[in-house]
């Protein structure tokens, strides 16, 4: 079959989100073929090009969320009615209520509004002027000035609605691309959204246009990324810009055929959004086992006096609440070492370390040289690549337990990478990692340094429990979290969406007005059953069950007719 795989700053980039997952899904199904349709968010991952793409993706298209030039699109009286109107209405549902609670007619005018917005640009050719235009600005004023708009919304100040009349114009401009034609995805058989937001927004408008039917893959939810990113916004921005992401969130799961979260975590954010229970299908990601065999089958390589810690470092990785369970930890066991093994992630990142750095000077002055100085502090901070640890799985080899101890987290690849390497592990309860550890490792809540340090104090005195903790963590990682796992999953629900999908067929007679009742039900059965009078068309199927619009020239028998 033919997939148009939809991604947003992600694949094919060489700097994408979720790339290898991405590119793993795309070699491992080597029988199906894909179109790419990518949404780049900088010019910087667009200059770094794209990783090497295998023989089955057919081609790239591409289109920049970071910029959009003015199209030159001059819309008529007509036309600027029919925006005023349709955004009008789209951001009147914004400024409803919230995006889940709000009645489900307030969800009916926010679809009709955004498909209304859709017709226009294909009809027109683009709306990037419209919604830069002050006619924009001044309809988001009237929706928050409104009866019944919320308080946030009503007290936004000028500054307020042009941030969020912005946000909006990048988030929609999907809506001007030209990529739902008959040569584009209204030829493929399956849109498969690798994110929600605006990389499902293109599968939308190939469901609207051509009946296309969508399944959308979330690992890291994108609501719940914008609830967090949106913390330093201002009370009108976060409500306006929550709700558009809410209602768009809820419209995506509403006409997906299947969503598929990478956990219960996204699972329950997904729900909570609007996201029909019979429609969810955890599918966990899938990652690449065989670099971490060799350490994964030689647990007893590990230094049985040493915790580590691998991830970027930043401040969601909470090492603050580390080393100061690092600290309790010295008390009882006094020639424990604690290595920290990652890079920062930005300049935040990199401030995070340097107070890392300091803390750990502090916490153990008698066995630093210097205030700013490692010397011989039990305490290392250390990065992948060097001549001590030339790879990861080196890096999990260093020590007999993992800790990890996040106060935010997704999905936890780390953790996964080091179930893979049969390492026990202290782990803080957060995002899936329950659901990941599934009683191979040992959990504690977070930001609670104590409980921390005793978790770790009891597995470094227990060799025996740690190699079951580790065995078991590493029989589970490979029965769930496996490349080859993750394939077999979605070939699976590829198939089972095709099959379920109707295929509209219309066949035309000689004055070019379609017959109704002119397919018999075999037709749908490509085999010997279908005759020449029987050449269809099908829009939102399988293209190997289609042909050209065919003109009925013949009779057709009444017993077939019926």
């Amino acid at each position: 079959m033919r997939i148009g795989l939809l991604t947003e700053g992600g694949y094919p980039y060489v700097s994408g989100d979720a790339k290898l997952w991405c590119d793993r899904l795309v070699r491992g199904l080597d029988q199906h073929e894909f179109d790419i349709y990518a949404l780049s968010r900088s010019e910087a991952q667009e200059d770094e090009g794209w990783v090497p793409l295998p023989p089955q993706v057919n081609r790239v298209i591409t289109a920049p969320l970071w910029t959009a030039e003015d199209d030159g699109v001059v819309h008529g009286r007509r036309a600027r009615r029919r925006f005023t109107e349709c955004y009008g209405e789209l951001v009147a549902a914004l400024c409803a209520g919230g995006p889940v609670e709000a009645p489900a007619t307030e969800a009916d005018r926010f679809a009709n509004a955004l498909y209304g917005l859709a017709e226009l640009a294909r009809d027109e050719g683009g709306l990037v002027g419209a919604l830069r235009s002050e006619g924009a600005v001044r309809a988001l004023e009237r929706a928050c000035r409104a009866p019944g708009a919320p308080r946030a919304a009503r007290e936004a100040r000028v500054p307020d609605l042009l941030a969020v009349a912005a946000h909006l114009e990048q988030a929609l401009r999907p809506l001007s691309l030209d990529w739902y034609e008959d040569d584009g995805l209204g030829a493929v058989d399956l849109c498969h959204a690798t994110s929600g937001g605006p990389a499902a927004l293109p599968g939308l408008l190939a469901h609207h246009f051509a009946g296309v039917p969508l399944l959308v893959t979330e690992y890291g939810v994108r609501l719940r990324t914008h609830y967090l990113n949106a913390a330093e916004s201002s009370p009108a921005v976060r409500a306006l810009l929550t709700a558009f992401h809410g209602r768009l969130a809820a419209e995506t799961y509403g006409r997906a055929t299947i969503v598929t979260p990478g956990n219960a975590h996204a699972r329950r954010w997904q729900e909570r959004c609007g996201a029909h229970r019979d429609k969810l299908r955890t599918v966990y990601p899938g990652m690449d086992a065989t670099r971490f065999a060799e350490v994964g089958e030689s647990p007893e390589c590990a230094d049985p006096e040493t915790l580590v810690w691998v991830g970027r470092v930043e401040p969601a990785k909470d090492l603050v609440s580390l080393l100061h369970a690092f600290a309790d930890i010295r008390k009882e066991e006094p020639k424990t070492r604690l290595r920290i093994i990652g890079a920062p992630s930005g300049p935040e990142g990199k401030a995070y370390l340097g107070h890392c750095r300091a803390l750990a000077a502090q916490l153990f002055p008698d066995e630093a040289d210097g205030p700013h100085a490692v010397g011989d502090n039990p305490v290392s901070f250390e990065e992948i690549g060097g001549p001590e640890l030339p790879t990861l799985a080196d890096a999990y080899a260093a020590g007999a337990v993992t800790v990890l101890s996040s106060v935010v987290e997704g999905f936890p690849l780390g953790l996964v990478e080091a179930m893979f390497c049969g390492r026990a592990t202290v782990s803080t309860d957060v995002g899936a990692v329950v659901e990941v550890i599934g009683g191979t490792g040992l959990v504690v809540p977070p930001r609670n340094p104590r409980a921390l340090a005793e978790a770790c104090v009891v597995l470094l005195r227990d060799p025996e429990r740690r190699a079951r903790l580790g065995a078991a963590a590493r029989a589970r990682a490979l029965e769930l979290f496996t490349v080859e796992q993750n394939i077999t999953a979605f070939h699976g629900i590829y198939l089972e969406i095709v099959s379920r999908t109707p295929v509209r067929r219309v066949l035309l007679d000689d004055t070019g007005e379609p017959l109704p009742f002119a397919a018999p039900a075999e037709a749908h059965v490509p085999g010997r059953w279908t005759g020449p009078t029987a050449r269809l068309v099908a829009r939102g199927g399988p293209t190997w069950a289609a042909g050209p619009p065919v003109r009925a020239t013949t009779p057709i028998p009444a017993t077939e007719g019926a």
